[in-house]
């Protein structure tokens, strides 16, 4: 379970202060529940995704996770100055990882991102695209109870797409998820229930078909 708690988020913009992009969210998301962020563009799910996941924080107000949850996948942090090797033993050590499964994780991230003898070039000389795959391998190189997705299948060329696509399949058979991602049939393949966030506030669906509808007709429940 996942308990939102009067969430408030903006940010410092050139002219100063930004506008509430996020303003008192109260959720609480079950166990076992894969739920779709919906929304119209800018509207926060990135944002609120990524606080989730806890790669941003908010200026007031907490989220209580009562599982393991992962880092947006496909969009965790690298250090450019550093090898795909030493970035993903960095995040396995966090992890816990001891020296057999040290080398088990690597081995997997090094084949699942397919980046050959870049794997021990500095993360800074990668393409997006690279860049990308190897975030993916990461994501997927640990188990959690939930896994954050937002737009992750549009990781890399086309064939890694399909790649990264089918092992998300697979992942999300044995876990749950909390996605954005503007195509519906993608939400409609992973979740049953969805967030629509509106002019900074957020209303919880149990049925996600229910939600894209009130979303498309700007219905409130």
């Amino acid at each position: 379970m996942i308990v939102i708690e009067d969430v408030h988020k903006r940010y410092m913009t050139d002219h100063g202060v930004g506008k509430w992009v996020l303003k008192g969210i109260n959720m609480t998301i079950p166990a076992r529940r894969s739920v779709a962020l919906i929304g119209r563009n800018g509207a926060g799910k990135s944002t609120l995704l990524r606080i989730i996941g806890g790669i941003d924080f908010p200026n007031k107000g907490r989220v209580v996770r009562q599982c393991r949850v992962s880092w947006p996948m496909g969009r965790g942090g690298l250090e450019g100055t550093l090898t795909a090797r030493q970035n993903a033993k960095f995040v396995c050590r966090i992890h816990g990882c001891h020296r057999k499964e040290l080398a088990e994780r690597l081995a997997f991230i090094q084949s699942f991102s397919e980046l050959g003898d870049a794997f021990e070039e500095p993360v800074q000389t990668y393409s997006s695209g690279m860049r990308s795959r190897l975030q993916f391998a990461l994501s997927l190189a640990f188990d959690f109870d939930v896994y954050i997705s937002d737009e992750v299948t549009a990781a890399g060329d086309a064939r890694f797409r399909k790649k990264a696509a089918d092992a998300f399949k697979s992942m999300a058979s044995k876990a749950s998820v909390i996605m954005v991602s503007h195509d519906e049939s993608t939400l409609k393949q992973f979740c049953q229930s969805a967030i629509w966030i509106d002019e900074g506030q957020a209303y919880w669906f149990d049925d996600l078909a229910e939600g894209l509808e009130a979303y498309k007709t700007k219905t409130l429940p």
